[in-house]
């Protein structure tokens, strides 16, 4: 049989993972230390805490570890761990979805530019995260119709040009009219364009239309006086905001009864190309630094396209080894920053106040039905699960019930 006062004993004073267990076997919990020992008996003593914590520790019936050599293997463990296992205490980064970039196979001799949601590393160039598809093909759709690149994605010599090089949308390189010097100058250009270099491009092409007018070629030059008109208006649409820094994620957070909601801004080149958000149910009444501090973790890890700072609302938990850990990983600085004033403060509270205007939206209704109910029936928290029954019978006899059941996701 466990006893947790001996187990506690013979805990080790080294890095590595908890997992805590009730009894039935299912995880409850994953969380990495420093000093192993430390960590796991100040979840028994009797110093305060929370009334998650409280609710956890009543259910843990034994507990096991992994030593690990340093804190950043440790790091790295929880998260996979928490990953695979979902705990029921543990924040949970649920949607695994994918987001969408634009590719260059640079590579290529004549590259082709495509929209992807996996990021290989193959040596090309990926552009993004995109906010959704819609707004990835829009720019993709912006840059097939203003600059002369190939559209077929297997690329071979044929023996006649295809239609979109009879409408000027292709320079058909399979037919080797085009040098491989001459399209990629346009692949650098809409590689300035996607990096938001967009002044660097128009006066490429201002350059270039001087020449082609000196040279009375008129009709060149009005298709490079079209494309500088549409390169300046996608350049306008996309700015956001005069804050210096050129490629971050600004976080807000927002929170209520029943869910909290992350934020994330994506800024590339001093201008917002995307945002997304992430809900988590607050059944355990999570605070808002502990759902960040497990989010920052869960999300940033184990990606492998990441900005060169990240804003945040507020200072967390272990910031400093995710900060090295993410810098070590990418060969590179990778910043974690908390502004106090200035532009960069009013970026993070457009964020917070984004969080809190999709988090209403998202739960208005439910929780105004569930907030009246907990008043009407005097309750001391919100209703997780709702059972009604219903009975009938036919002149006193042939009696049925039926009952229905709604609850919570997160209730257990």
């Amino acid at each position: 049989m466990f006893n947790i006062k001996e187990e506690l004993k013979k805990l080790p004073e080294k890095p590595g993972v908890y997992i805590m267990r009730d009894k039935n076997d299912n995880i409850l919990y994953v969380g990495k230390a420093v000093v192993l020992k430390n960590r796991v008996k100040h979840y028994f003593s009797k110093t305060n805490k929370t009334a998650r914590i409280e609710k956890m520790v009543s259910l843990i019936d034994h507990f096991e570890y992994i030593v690990t050599d340093n804190e950043v293997e440790a790091l790295i463990l929880e998260c996979n761990l928490i990953k695979k296992n979902m705990p029921k205490f543990n924040v949970l980064l649920k949607d695994d979805k994918t987001y969408p970039y634009i590719k260059i196979d640079i590579k290529s001799d004549y590259p082709n530019i495509f929209i992807t949601r996996r990021i290989l590393n193959d040596g090309a160039k990926y552009f993004g995260p995109y906010a959704n598809s819609g707004s990835a093909k829009k720019m993709l759709n912006f840059i097939k119709e203003r600059f002369q690149i190939r559209q077929c994605r297997k690329f071979k010599n044929n023996q006649r040009a295809c239609l979109n090089y009879h409408i000027k949308k292709c320079l058909a390189p399979c037919m080797g009219y085009v040098s491989k010097e001459e399209y990629r100058k346009q692949i650098d250009q809409i590689i300035m364009l996607l990096e938001g270099k967009t002044q660097d491009i128009i006066k490429q092409l201002d350059k270039e239309i001087i020449e082609l007018a000196d040279k009375r070629e008129y009709e060149k030059a009005a298709i490079l006086r079209d494309k500088r008109i549409a390169i300046e208006r996608v350049s306008e649409k996309q700015k956001v905001s005069n804050i210096n820094e050129k490629t971050i994620d600004v976080i807000g957070i927002a929170k209520n009864e029943l869910f909290i909601c992350i934020e994330i801004f994506f800024v590339r080149n001093s201008k917002m190309v995307g945002r997304e958000h992430y809900f988590f149910e607050n059944s355990n009444q999570l605070t808002e630094n502990e759902t960040l501090s497990e989010f920052i973790k869960q999300y940033y890890i184990n990606k492998v396209d990441l900005p060169s700072k990240i804003m945040l609302p507020e200072e967390i938990e272990d910031i400093e080894l995710i900060q090295k850990l993410l810098s070590d990983k990418m060969e590179r600085k990778i910043e974690f920053k908390v502004p106090h004033k200035g532009e960069k403060l009013r970026f993070i509270e457009m964020a917070n106040n984004n969080a809190r205007i999709t988090l209403n939206n998202r739960t208005k209704e439910k929780e105004d039905i569930v907030l009246k109910l907990k008043e009407i029936l005097k309750l001391d928290r919100l209703p997780r699960k709702i059972e009604c029954f219903d009975i009938s019978n036919l002149a006193g006899e042939y009696m049925v019930a039926g009952m229905c059941v709604a609850k919570d996701r997160s209730y257990k």
